[in-house]
């Protein structure tokens, strides 16, 4: 047992690292965004997740261009920071808290039959309250895409992007190249395993599977995953792309900016959005291009609120119709 000596002694030991780790997390909180904006931007990003910050640092290297990026949600907290805690986030403020309309084949476990689907409303998007496993896609799948009509989303165009945006931090993975260093994106292998993962790739082995990079050349097999984590602490893209490069005078971040609709000319040309912020509605225009990176959801919810989508349910809300696109669904 500890009596008072020990912990008079204890204290002054740990004074040091609580100073440096509030002295990190008010660093961190320092505000990059603004409350003042433009009237006029040459890009328009809305949704600063998990693409949208990436856009928004990208086009803003360019410092002839003037880039707005608006983010529904607010900062990261320090519960994002610690990936032990990534599952307290869902269900939170940093989430749009969606769930699944009842399923028939699957969720059979729980209440109803639904799931719930987080989604991140916070800079970084989900990628602020994911689980960081840094698993790219098959490669087949962006050859499909390329195939139905998107030149340059093939696997040979995005695997350069894939490497340059990296940090590995792994010099054993490193080694097979299909992976890059110095990038923004911060990727390490885990320090720890649990001895079920080191169960989990010997049973792989029997059974004539590999351990490998699940990055590499192929992805078929058994491994633990590499993860976005920097010196122990969550790598968002919030992290990686906007707070490593605050300070560009020709990006403005607005945060709890919800865009309610995109504005279109004569000729169907997107020209800015209108967004609600602290109880005000505000019009901003683009002199370029207006890009939705608002996720899977919010894409093409705020397309249909805007005009685009199946004519027959705009008109049933009273929406009117910009383009009849029945391809806008969620």
């Amino acid at each position: 047992m500890f009596d008072h000596h020990h912990i008079v002694a204890i204290l002054p030991a740990l004074i040091p690292s609580t100073v440096m780790f509030w002295l990190h997390m008010w660093q961190r909180s320092m505000p990059f965004t603004t409350e003042v904006f433009q009237k006029e931007y040459d890009y328009i990003i809305v949704g600063a997740g998990s693409a949208g910050a990436v856009v928004a640092s990208r086009l803003s290297e360019d410092p002839k261009v003037r880039v707005l990026l608006l983010e529904a949600g607010g900062y990261e907290t320090f519960q994002s920071e610690i990936p032990m805690l990534a599952a307290r986030l869902q269900l939170s403020e940093w989430d749009w808290q969606y769930k699944t309309v009842p399923q028939k084949y699957a969720c059979q476990g729980m209440k109803n039959h639904v799931s719930n689907w987080p989604r991140g409303k916070v800079l970084g998007g989900c990628s602020t309250l994911n689980y960081m496993l840094y698993i790219r896609g098959n490669a087949r799948d962006y050859d499909l895409w390329e195939s139905l009509g998107n030149p340059g989303w093939g696997w040979s165009d995005v695997f350069y992007y894939f490497v340059k945006s990296e940090d590995n931090r792994d010099p054993d993975i490193i080694k097979n190249g299909y992976h890059g260093t110095g990038g923004r994106l911060t990727v390490s292998t885990p320090h720890y395993t649990t001895p079920i993962a080191g169960a989990f790739l010997e049973a792989g082995k029997n059974f004539g599977y590999p351990n490998l990079d699940l990055n590499g050349p192929q992805q078929t097999g058994f491994a633990v995953p590499q993860g976005t984590i920097r010196r122990g602490a969550r790598c968002s893209t919030a992290k990686a792309y906007l707070r490593d490069t605050a300070g560009r005078p020709n990006l403005d971040t607005v945060v709890y900016a919800q865009v309610t609709r995109v504005l279109f000319n004569a000729d169907k040309h997107a020209i800015g959005v209108t967004f609600d912020k602290g109880g005000s509605r505000h019009a901003v225009y683009a002199r370029r291009e207006v890009i939705l990176s608002a996720g899977a959801i919010g894409s093409p919810h705020l397309l249909m609120l805007s005009g685009i989508g199946p004519r027959d349910h705009l008109e049933s809300l009273g929406i009117p119709v910009v383009h009849d696109s029945p391809g806008v669904v969620f």
